[in-house]
């Protein structure tokens, strides 16, 4: 689970919240995504980020704190694919820490769904929300832009069997203001609504 530093983090929100604010909501949303991830039974759950309080909750919360050497995201996945390897893991997933309406039942889902590359597509349907590899390094990590299509064709090309999870819990991020009205309607309990109720950023952002 990679975290950028909370003082680059959800920049597309800038103009609807303040630098301590977004650093909450972002805060707000690992924990909700850590909640998922540390109930789903075989699998160790990874923060990387260059965050010392985004590392502390991590490790208060029992995942494992990950110094990220350098950034941007894809040396950081580099960075714990190396790691992975070098331990021995069979199977790595990166899921970002901005998909708060995850919940533990459609991650352990998704982490049992069959195939060397399985992948989540993000809510635009050119992202990825979730990629899932076995061994971890099965095809390169290619995060950005048409980043689903190019993982596609990745496996494709080395003939590795693929499965695509469409769930609404693993593509929905909050990326944008409207976004966090989508979070609040939606009515999911956790963290990140809760942190948007105590800055009341319902009734602001719909002035």
């Amino acid at each position: 689970m990679p975290v950028k530093s909370l003082t680059r983090a959800k920049t597309r929100l800038a103009p609807a919240l303040t630098d301590l604010e977004r650093g909450a909501l972002t805060l707000a949303m690992l924990e909700d995504v850590l909640d998922a991830a540390l109930s789903v039974p075989g699998w160790e759950t990874w923060v990387v980020s260059p965050d010392e309080v985004a590392l502390e909750i991590a490790a208060g919360r029992g995942a494992r704190p990950v110094i990220e050497d350098k950034p941007p995201l894809a040396s950081a996945i580099r960075q714990v694919e190396t790691l992975a390897e070098s331990e021995g893991a069979s199977a790595l997933a990166v899921l970002p820490a901005d998909v708060p309406l995850v919940t533990a039942e459609t991650l352990h889902e998704a982490l049992r769904t069959l195939g060397a590359v399985v992948l989540a597509r993000s809510a635009d349907g050119a992202g990825t929300s979730m990629l899932l590899r076995r061994p971890p390094r099965a095809i390169p990590a290619r995060f950005g832009p048409d980043s689903f299509e190019r993982h596609l064709a990745l496996a494709a090309r080395r003939e590795l069997p693929v499965s695509v999870v469409e769930r609404r819990e693993l593509s929905f991020d909050v990326d944008r203001p409207g976004d966090i009205l989508t979070l609040l309607a939606d009515g999911r309990r956790g963290r990140t609504r809760e942190v948007c109720l105590e800055m009341d950023l319902g009734e602001r952002l719909r002035a």
